[in-house]
């Protein structure tokens, strides 16, 4: 007989994995099905006895991932995807730092129960781990007239919120929460951090790994489910869009992709990698995050944030697209003077691969830098940092791209995108640098400390992770001087009511 534990909705009985209790698929909200329909989530429905927390809860709907794995999401599914895990090394315990995860997954895909995700390695380092599904895609972030916007963090919040009521029956201190999150993770990290108002309380530090760029107008959030409408054959109404079954919206949710390949410049997602993120509401979200934190909301909590080296080299399909530099240029509405200034700072790459540069710099290392310097300036405790590590696999080709740091977070090699990054066996390096990573990401959680300098301005002390580790001084140096003078987009600056390069990749 495992663990039993009591929540606010009812007893859950959990199960034992060694010294580390694990209980999966709890309820946090009700089924955001018929009237709840692409609403704010709602709490769990109440039961009676002792719930089994044996088995994930079923995840959002999405396709699949990895090309030539099955989606994770079936038609009988449903949509009742809204539960937390808990991994605890001591659900008898008192005040265990908690580590509340956020999967990534360019806002159209993610579950909590991926097997990378597991949390049993950072737990027995005396943490309690959480981890949660939030609705992506359509269902999460799609415009919905009548109907509030951003869907996907208001499921991060409610989830917050459970864990705020919840966790100390866990073992764990409601008074000292991480976030963390990679990619769409990161971004929700940082988004979480900027939305003062609906979050304080919630989270004490933050880590957001490979941020992602700027929030979206709304009105290309309407432009998109126009066209998901007409895709579908309903009305561009509430009731329309809710007539239509999650798999046959999740067949026609992509449909604004060919309006945006044919006419990039018309929209502000900067890419084709997915037309889902969050939208500038003027309530969750009311700008970038880095203008938002520049203002000094939320100096109290501490922060790591950091991007991998070579972030756009896992987005091949994209560079066939942007395989030189004045298309990339292009895409990440620059200036005809950056494409001069790139080739000045990086010589000896040829197009492709300062395209690659350029993209990488766009949607995550700078957007990640900016969050640093604007946390820092407004008087925060900020801690940069730059995987470095590269990918065995393809000869290569990959090298330090994103996404690569996720398995190193949670000692985890699993599942077909651990392999696909790391290949089976991963190399043994990954078991040492993992070790060292979780130990940093851990003892951020008890103390805030990660154990590297912490970030400012001017020197810009950034952890270098990679064997052997080092501390380097503003590795991005040349192109953060690149975007402090172009087009506006410095820290502190940019569009706080226009989309700029898009939240779209990760």
């Amino acid at each position: 007989m495992g663990q039993i534990v009591r929540t606010g909705a009812g007893q859950v009985e959990g199960t034992a994995n060694g010294a580390v209790s694990v209980f999966r698929g709890i309820p946090y909200a009700a089924p955001p099905e018929g009237a709840r329909r692409f609403a704010a989530p709602e709490p769990p429905v109440p039961w009676q006895g002792v719930r089994p927390a044996d088995r994930f809860g079923p995840v959002p709907p999405q396709a699949g991932m990895v090309p030539g794995t099955p989606p994770p999401w079936q038609a009988a599914d449903g949509l009742d995807c809204l539960s937390v895990n808990v991994w605890t090394p001591d659900p008898g315990a008192a005040g265990l730092p908690v580590m509340v995860w956020i999967y990534g997954g360019a806002w159209r895909f993610g579950r909590a129960g991926e097997p990378m995700y597991d949390g049993s390695n950072l737990a027995r380092a005396g943490v309690v781990v959480v981890s949660f599904n939030y609705r992506v895609g359509f269902e999460g972030l799609g415009h919905v007239p009548g109907m509030p916007e951003n869907r996907a963090l208001l499921d991060q919040i409610a989830a917050l919120r459970w864990v705020r009521a919840n966790i100390a029956a866990f073992g764990g201190d409601p008074d000292r929460v991480t976030i963390f999150g990679e990619s769409a993770g990161g971004s929700s990290v940082a988004l979480l951090m900027a939305a003062a108002k609906q979050t304080r309380g919630l989270f004490h530090r933050a880590i957001a790994q490979s941020v992602a760029g700027q929030p979206l107008p709304v009105a290309d959030a309407e432009r998109a489910m126009r066209l998901v409408a007409e895709a579908a054959g309903v009305p561009a109404t509430a009731d329309g869009l809710r007539s239509l079954s999650p798999e046959r919206l999740l067949a026609v949710q992509d449909a604004p992709l060919a309006a945006i390949a044919a006419h990039p410049e018309d929209w502000a997602f900067g890419d084709t990698v997915t037309c889902y993120a969050p939208v500038l509401d003027g309530d969750v979200v009311t700008g970038t995050p880095w203008s938002v934190l520049a203002r000094g909301v939320r100096r109290d909590v501490d922060l790591v944030v950091g991007y991998t080296t070579d972030e756009y080299r896992l987005f091949a399909d994209q560079l066939e697209s942007l395989g030189s530099l004045s298309a990339a240029v292009a895409a990440a509405a620059l200036d005809d003077a950056a494409a001069g200034a790139y080739r000045q700072a990086y010589p000896g790459l040829d197009d492709r691969a300062l395209a690659v540069v350029l993209r990488s710099d766009a949607v995550f290392r700078m957007p990640s830098t900016w969050l640093a310097e604007a946390h820092a300036s407004a008087g925060g405790r900020a801690y940069l940092y730059e995987f470095a590590w590269p990918s065995p696999v393809m000869d290569g080709v990959l090298g330090a791209c994103h996404a690569i740091d996720v398995p190193f977070v949670f000692g985890n090699a699993d599942g077909a995108f651990g392999a696909m990054l790391l290949g089976t066996p991963p190399p043994p390096a990954f078991g040492e640098l993992s070790r060292l990573v979780r130990e940093a990401w851990t003892a951020f959680a008890h103390t805030g400390d990660p154990g590297w300098p912490a970030f400012t301005p001017a020197g810009a002390k950034t952890r270098m992770w990679d064997l052997p580790l080092r501390i380097e001084s503003d590795p991005l140096r040349a192109s953060r001087a690149i975007w402090r003078t172009a087009s506006g987009l410095e820290t502190g600056r940019g569009t706080d009511s226009e989309g700029g390069t898009g939240l779209s990749a990760g």
